[in-house]
């Protein structure tokens, strides 16, 4: 208790959220063969270039083995194409991430290599064209279109109310205030945490900043913080409460986030 007291007593400010285009997208599909090489997987650049989009956070699958969500729906993924400029001492590679009406939605450098053994130089000028893309901010979060395409595809389920367990108080100190239990304003979808300089911003698929969570000396404990409310977020048998005080009594509302 005395370490909700402490955290309920802290005020932080709410950072400004920014969003990126590439944001939108959670999927991205690499083609069998780029257009320029003779063979799938040439250099093994396919798979060199899903490698690299992995641990930029994607989720990525090649274009012949895509899962029936993404088979029925393109236009939830990007498209990578790499596009290749001759030269006649260096290898010059660029990266283009592209929707499902061919708008390109990230172009990057031209990456280079002069090294003269294809294998090795196609792969130091993939990377190359990759440094663009790891100086681009990347956290997903679903914009309009694919909030309404989630509506289709999957039902919502509202969360159930879920009281709080009452905990016994440790021997002379003061009995644990009855904790009031509500149904979270988001309990019918998911806050999606976007990482911050701090901690994190929970956003709606709106997309709209629902709270923001500061990081504290604790794991999965942070100062919770919105325009009406100031408290605790921390994980309690693998669930999510945002518990503060609201009229002078413990509030704690139940959410679900995707970090």
């Amino acid at each position: 208790m005395k370490k909700y007291t402490f955290l309920l007593l802290l005020l932080l400010s709410v950072s400004t959220y920014a969003q990126n285009t590439i944001n939108n997208y959670k999927y991205v599909m690499v083609p069998e063969k780029f257009s320029f090489l003779k063979q799938p997987n040439q250099y093994r650049l396919n798979a060199l270039t899903k490698a690299l989009l992995e641990d930029k956070g994607f989720t990525v699958y090649y274009e012949n083995e895509l899962p029936q969500e993404i088979a029925n729906n393109k236009c939830s993924a990007l498209l990578v194409d790499i596009l290749e400029k001759n030269g006649m001492f260096s290898t010059n590679l660029t990266l283009l991430l592209k929707d499902c009406q061919n708008n390109i939605v990230f172009k990057s450098k031209e990456g280079k290599s002069r090294e003269k053994e294809f294998s090795v130089s196609y792969n130091l000028a993939l990377r190359d064209a990759f440094t663009s893309l790891d100086e681009t901010p990347y956290a997903y979060v679903p914009n309009a279109q694919t909030k309404a395409q989630a509506v289709v595809s999957t039902p919502v389920v509202a969360q159930p109310i879920v009281a709080a367990p009452v905990v016994s108080p440790p021997v002379n100190q003061k009995p644990v205030e009855k904790v009031v239990s509500v149904a979270s304003e988001n309990a019918a979808g998911t806050l999606y945490a976007q990482a911050t300089a701090n901690g994190f911003q929970l956003i709606d698929t709106t997309p709209k900043i629902v709270l923001t969570l500061f990081k504290t000396s604790q794991p999965d404990y942070f100062i919770g913080s919105n325009p009406s409310s100031n408290g605790i977020v921390f994980k309690k048998n693998g669930e999510w409460f945002f518990e503060y005080y609201k009229s002078n009594t413990l509030t704690s509302e139940k959410l679900l986030i995707k970090f």
